[in-house]
């Protein structure tokens, strides 16, 4: 197993990891699963140990309870972020979920708002229960989103749309995050657990490199021309061809067998 060591997580944190799969946990019911400047550092050294872990293919995203999938930053703990200057350059929690290399499904009940919308946006896939409220509130208390909600939600949604919940600080329901793209699935409480589990282990069963790199190409084909993304994606294309993978696929298929890839 190639790894940096599981980290020492904050009880407000969880990581389950059951084959290929791994389970990050915002774990504050109590406090709508917000976010603690400690909590942003072990989150560091999680999305450290899942990008240098081979046989971690997959990541599931959520929060404890049905409440929230977080409220975002615990207001009252932001002073403790230090000086302005310290503020913008503290460690990021929702930029940490950018950083894995791994797809990313963000599971999410109840509120996601602030920072929680921002956590959300840096995943990949985003399946919510029926029950989920969606908004980006900071604009109410005298500031804007500092992590993606300004920057993301515009290309994810229309920016008209994003600028209305943006200027306004209003939530939406589940319906209308549907409506707008700003959420993938929407699915009954009851099935949201079982749904996201089987499309993680969907995924989980393909070649990961050509995943890994499939994310990558959809990442730049967010802010990079089309003909020169055009060109990446050929070059990578041919990258996978240079893979144990993908001869394992080809003689998967030619002997009408599932292939095992092994990430080589």
């Amino acid at each position: 197993m190639k790894d940096s060591g599981i980290p020492v997580l904050p009880n407000e944190l969880l990581l389950k990891v059951s084959g290929a799969i791994a389970e990050i946990t915002l774990n504050r019911p109590e406090k709508l699963n917000t976010v603690t400047p400690d909590m942003g550092k072990a989150l560091v050294k999680l999305t450290d140990y899942i990008n240098n872990t081979s046989e971690i293919r997959v990541v599931i995203l959520s929060g404890t309870g049905d409440r929230a999938f977080s409220a975002g930053s615990d207001i009252k703990v932001l002073d403790s972020y230090g000086s302005n200057w310290e503020l913008r350059n503290r460690v990021d929690y929702a930029s940490c979920i950018w950083r894995i290399r791994k797809p990313v499904i963000a599971k999410i009940r109840g509120y996601c708002i602030g920072g929680g919308l921002e956590m959300a946006l840096m995943s990949d896939i985003r399946y919510a229960s029926d029950g989920a409220r969606f908004g980006a509130g900071e604009i109410k208390l005298g500031w804007h989103g500092g992590a993606g909600n300004t920057q993301l939600l515009p290309r994810m949604i229309s920016p008209g749309r994003a600028s209305e919940m943006l200027f306004t600080g209003e939530m939406i329901d589940a319906v209308a995050a549907e409506r707008f793209g700003l959420i993938d699935r929407l699915i009954p409480d009851s099935e949201l657990d079982a749904k996201v589990m089987a499309l993680a282990q969907k995924i989980a069963e393909n070649a990961p490199i050509a995943v890994e790199l499939a994310k990558h190409l959809v990442r730049v084909s967010m802010s990079t021309a089309v003909d020169i993304g055009l060109r990446y994606e050929n070059d990578t294309f041919a990258y996978c061809f240079t893979t144990e993978d993908s001869a394992e696929g080809r003689a998967a298929f030619n002997e009408k067998r599932k292939p095992q890839f092994k990430g080589r």
